[in-house]
């Protein structure tokens, strides 16, 4: 069964350190940095532990095409996404920490407009078996077309202030305590549930209250559901645990009461284990491991729809000239642009994915320009092929790769072999 996360990415970084000084300027003390970790955050997080329990999930979000967007894009590489445009800056939450404690936080990002809605993030949503909003109060959740395929649909809704209210018929929202008491205007947990259940049509909605567990309230009597204690050094990220929780046991036919307590566990588990502050993408790309042992890194590029043996033997002859493969592989958007409306035939995630499933094949990055130089200049690869008809000179981007040392490879065209003939022959 498929779940689909939809809603706000961010971009947490944790600074580790130690402080065992002051500022001789100021009282103010002193990080000495030990590291730099960098995780998801928003509904990037709920999608990634999601993905970690296994579930088959798909992220729908927005980024920005800034270098904090791409950090957060290589944060989420092994969660199966489809990605939005963001008119607004990456929001970066930067967390100083010692000892297991933040003592500070700096804030970046954010800005004026709101993300709108493509078709393939709304095929995502109605492909789902249950949706979880994951609203971080950047605008996603307002799109009116996101809005109307969520009608009907099963949704567990994790709201923010600064967001709209559910789509009605939701079958759980999951506010905490202080955003309950601000939607609804009562300070009583179950006043404030009932409140919203009925304003907002949703068949339940569960009050989450840190220490305290959770109430909930679906009609008739409100049930508690107590937390087991928990030292808790750092709460960040407990609401999303406890959402995918539920979300995934209401997908998978769990009593709604039930799918709380459940998520309750959860989350309590999560605090205990340290919260998101322990929860770091551990993925090195296959790029980086292949220069930390000084092996040649080799990329190439293209559509890649229908794959055949001409693509076959191109992404073969690439691989040879070195010791890891990485294709650089155009959107949909921008399969669009350089081919016609009616292309690609398959869309970008299962293109990677058959590509990645071949053994030349050692990572697949997708761009959504109409040429790779700003992928090129972020991989940097020793060496970057073309399969085709060119002179290697010729190429736009040969200069662009000569410029950190690299080197640019033509390696032999098929004839006859090529998606355009296949679909020609089709027709």
């Amino acid at each position: 069964m498929k779940l689909v996360v939809v809603g706000d990415s961010l971009l947490d970084v944790d600074v580790e350190g130690t402080a065992d000084r002051l500022c001789p300027d100021a009282p103010a003390p002193v990080l000495d940095v030990r590291e730099e970790r960098v995780r998801p955050g928003g509904a990037g997080l709920a999608a990634s532990l999601a993905r970690r329990d296994g579930v088959d999930v798909t992220l729908v979000t927005a980024v920005a095409d800034d270098a904090d967007g791409w950090r957060l894009r290589d944060a989420l590489a092994d969660v199966p996404a489809v990605f939005g445009h963001s008119p607004a800056a990456t929001s970066v939450k930067t967390r100083l920490r010692c000892g297991g404690h933040s003592i500070a936080r700096m804030d970046r990002g954010g800005g004026r407009g709101r993300p709108t809605a493509t078709d393939e993030m709304l095929d995502a949503v109605r492909a789902a078996d249950m949706v979880l909003v994951s609203d971080y109060g950047r605008g996603l959740a307002f799109d009116g077309r996101l809005r109307e395929a969520l009608a009907g649909r099963p949704v567990v809704w994790d709201p923010h202030p600064r967001g709209p209210e559910p789509t009605p018929g939701a079958w759980l929202v999951t506010p905490n305590h202080s955003e309950a008491s601000r939607f609804s205007g009562c300070d009583d947990p179950e006043e404030a549930a009932d409140a919203l259940r009925r304003r907002w049509g949703a068949k339940a909605v569960v009050v989450t209250l840190g220490a305290d567990g959770a109430l909930l309230h679906f009609g008739g009597t409100p049930v508690a559901v107590p937390a087991p204690p928990v030292a808790v050094l750092d709460p960040c990220g407990a609401g999303d645990r406890f959402a995918v929780t539920a979300a995934a046991r209401l997908m998978r036919g769990d009593a709604t009461d039930d799918a709380v307590a459940a998520a309750v566990a959860s989350a309590a588990d999560f605090l205990a284990a340290g919260g998101a502050s322990g929860f770091h993408t551990v993925r090195r790309s296959s790029v980086d491991a292949t220069r930390a042992r000084g092996g040649v890194v080799v990329a190439t590029g293209g559509c890649f729809d229908l794959l055949h043996a001409g693509h076959v033997r191109t992404l073969e002859a690439a691989r040879a000239l070195g010791d890891c493969l990485v294709v650089c592989l155009n959107s949909d958007e921008s399969v669009r642009r350089l081919k016609g409306p009616d292309r690609p035939v398959t869309r970008q995630h299962d293109r990677a994915e058959i590509l990645r499933a071949l053994e030349c094949v050692d990572d697949v990055v997708i761009f959504d320009e109409d040429t790779p130089e700003r992928v090129l200049d972020r991989l940097r690869p020793d060496i970057w092929v073309k399969g085709g008809d060119y002179r290697a000179e010729s190429l736009p981007e040969a200069a662009l790769v000569r410029s950190w040392g690299g080197r640019t490879v033509v390696v032999p065209y098929h004839q006859g072999r090529s998606t355009t003939r296949l679909l020609a022959r089709r027709g």
